[in-house]
């Protein structure tokens, strides 16, 4: 066969497989889908000799999706996309009816796969004026911004007034909404466009509607409790275009002259930090008072800018009403107020043997500390109406899933083990998370009394008379203990009185269970009631390092004096959560 006979077959060859391959990959799935598209129509066309009431009047258009068809039986064999065992769509493929010059027009619209009809099938487009998304205060008036344009790819520009607007917005109650815009073309091909509309209440506006125009709160309200940081505080008064509140209760007991160090090292750190984003910096009142004029309301020296502080008593002075004032703890609290460079003064409810709520009382002493706080006016309430059963929570908290360890969630947040109520510190970088008992351990109905035994004063888990020991060895005898893992404890050990940051030396232990320090986060004791020991040690036998009985750090010679046991430990890494919202009157429920 010579050279010419031979690229004659090759060009042959290669003539048959291109038509080939055009017949296959293009010319069989275009005609297969040209079939069906005819099926489509000729269903649609005995669907209405059948049914003729069914034939739309007018200028309406009566669709028939491919699924009416099969359902009907007016398609008798499936319809798949080429080459495949694919159906075509369903839903998406239709036959719309219209009368047009006293004559009945079928367009024909099916989708297999990557083959799609030609007839328009696209509904108009609709431009929004405004965001797609709004933000809207409780109690104002929503207006809807309205529709921009309406386009069509085969109608071209459409009238607004062709789109249905549906809006459900309720102003009077926060939550999100939605305003649905819907609109047809000539061929009754749809567009469904929504804005979603979120009522929210801001804390400042909110804050100065319950105020009702008085510039604080002041007795004893109801409605000022807030959450923030998963610790409750108390609102005390709108400054500017922000807000300040103050921690329900004593965080800890620090001594004065340690407190700012304390509120930035401890306090601070244990924040979210969804909750410092809300954080401002604030002047706050810091003047020098006398015995003599403790009854000030106004203050004349501030401090610099700051993250936080502490009441002073002009707020403090200021909060009273009828005798009664959320301000004045149970416990003995500093207020930000020194009498000189030796003493600050404390506010309780009362004091024996004093004429008034104040005392002054040297720096050194460790005394209940309540943070103050200023946060953004603007920042959003997500839940709540205000009250101490259900408080104010800001868009700082984020709820717990099922089965997150309980060491990705936040200081503050109450956990429930089998029964007994702890509270979150803090966790560890290895997964475990130190939590403090919210209530002391008891036999029965009594509360466990415990003493060193001793004329001792320090911490020591490894002494058998020692509080220490028995806090270790004994805690299973009151609750479940397989929750809780070995963790090294450091007991600072002082010359005389603790001090913040202060500790003469510090002794190591491994330890399951330990007592609280004094400047741990949540170990103070507004909310306990009962007495209980602290494990920062003092070389001088005749301190004790306790809360007594009234809540508050005990000073004075207790050597024969017994108190309760308040544990802190770690919870293993295994640890999970079940239920509950981390509040202490629903802590979460663990498991392992």
């Amino acid at each position: 066969m010579d050279k010419k006979i031979k690229r004659y077959l090759k060009i042959a060859v290669t003539v048959v497989i291109v038509a080939l391959f055009v017949w296959f990959l293009i010319l069989y799935p275009l005609t297969t889908f040209r079939k069906y598209e005819k099926q489509m129509t000729e269903a649609a066309e005995k669907y209405f000799v059948i049914k003729p009431g069914e034939l739309p009047t007018g200028e309406r258009i009566k669709t028939l999706t491919l699924q009416d068809l099969f359902f009907g039986s007016y398609i008798k064999e499936d319809l798949y996309i080429p080459y495949t065992k694919e159906p075509c769509s369903l839903k998406d493929s239709w036959v719309k009816v219209r009368k047009e010059n006293d004559e009945y027009k079928y367009y024909t619209y099916l989708k297999c796969g990557i083959l799609s009809s030609t007839i328009d099938h696209k509904g108009p487009t609709i431009t929004l004026n405004g965001d797609e998304k709004m933000t809207v205060t409780r109690g104002e008036k929503f207006t809807d911004p309205g529709v921009k344009s309406v386009v069509d790819n085969k109608d071209g520009k459409m009238s607004t007034n062709k789109v249905t607007v549906t809006n459900n917005v309720d102003t009077s109650k926060t939550g999100t909404y939605e305003v649905n815009y819907v609109a047809f073309d000539s061929l009754s091909n749809k567009t469904e466009v929504k804005r979603t509309v979120e009522v929210v209440e801001r804390l400042k506006s909110t804050t100065e509607k319950l105020l009702d125009g008085s510039k604080n709160f002041k007795g004893n309200p109801d409605n000022n409790y807030i959450y923030f940081s998963n610790i409750l505080f108390r609102i005390i008064d709108v400054d500017g275009d922000n807000v300040r509140i103050v921690t329900n209760i004593d965080i800890a007991n620090v001594n004065y002259d340690g407190v700012e160090k304390w509120l930035n090292d401890v306090f601070y750190k244990h924040l979210t930090d969804a909750s410092k984003k809300l954080i401002v910096e604030n002047k706050y009142c810091n003047m020098k008072l006398s015995d003599s004029n403790l009854n000030a309301t106004e203050c004349n020296s501030y401090t610099g800018k700051k993250k936080i502080y502490i009441p002073s008593i002009t707020d403090i002075n200021k909060a009273e009403l009828d005798g009664n004032n959320y301000l004045k703890p149970g416990t003995i609290s500093w207020t930000a107020n020194e009498k000189d460079k030796n003493e600050a003064y404390v506010v309780r409810n009362f004091f024996i043997g004093s004429t008034g709520n104040y005392m002054s009382l040297a720096e050194k002493y460790n005394f209940g500390v309540k943070p103050v706080i200023t946060i953004k006016g603007d920042a959003l309430i997500k839940d709540g109406d205000g009250t101490i059963d259900n408080p104010f929570r800001l868009d700082d908290y984020t709820k717990a899933k099922a089965d997150t360890p309980v060491s990705e969630r936040n200081a503050g947040e109450y956990v429930d083990i089998n029964g007994y109520p702890f509270r979150i510190i803090e966790a560890d970088s290895d997964g475990t998370t130190k939590v403090i008992a919210n209530f002391v351990l008891s036999s029965d109905s009594a509360q466990t009394l415990t003493s060193y035994g001793d004329n001792e004063r320090i911490y020591n888990p490894t002494k058998k008379n020692n509080i220490g020991y028995f806090i270790n060895n004994k805690a299973s005898e009151y609750f479940d203990t397989s929750y809780f893992v070995n963790k090294n404890i450091s007991v600072p050990i002082y010359k005389s009185d603790p001090a913040y940051g202060k500790e003469d030396s510090v002794k190591k232990y491994k330890v399951k269970f330990s007592a609280p320090s004094t400047y741990d986060m949540f170990s103070a004791g507004g909310n306990i009631g009962e007495s209980y020991w602290f494990k920062d040690s003092s070389k001088d036998i005749s301190l004790a390092n306790a809360i007594s009985n009234i809540s508050s750090y005990m000073y004075g010679e207790t050597m024969t004096g017994s108190f309760g046991v308040r544990v802190v430990g770690y919870l293993k890494s295994d640890v999970i959560i079940n239920s509950g919202k981390g509040t202490s009157d629903n802590p979460y429920k663990v498991s392992r």
